[in-house]
């Protein structure tokens, strides 16, 4: 079985004390960095993007997915009047397609 070097007391001063560690400017910034990396990063978060529908506040994702939704159906419509749903290879794959690809587009259109 393997031990572990245990760190001496000498050592575990020396860390508690904080000796050997950066002092100055290179300190100053290598203590404050992680602090605004994850403030820089949390300012995305400040407020969900969501939109005020007759009072209730709706997920602009929802809303997005809906009209994507609608906008599948019409071009559905318009593939089997002309007749071109019927050569489709796999209908349920091309229409998921398109609805999420309307969907992402609204969503950069309506909130990029």
């Amino acid at each position: 079985m393997t031990s572990w070097p245990i760190p001496s007391s000498d050592a575990m001063d020396r860390i508690n004390k904080g000796i050997g560690a950066s002092t100055g400017l290179a300190g100053m910034i290598r203590g404050r960095l992680p602090t605004a990396a994850m403030l820089t990063l949390l300012s995305g978060c400040s407020s969900a993007p969501s939109r005020n529908i007759l009072g209730s506040y709706f997920p602009s994702w929802m809303i997005c997915a809906l009209i994507g939704t609608g906008a599948t159906v019409a071009v559905r419509a318009v593939l089997a009047k002309t007749g071109i749903d019927e050569e489709l290879p796999m209908p349920i794959v091309v229409y998921l397609a398109l609805a999420t690809a309307f969907s992402l587009a609204i969503w950069l259109l309506w909130l990029a």
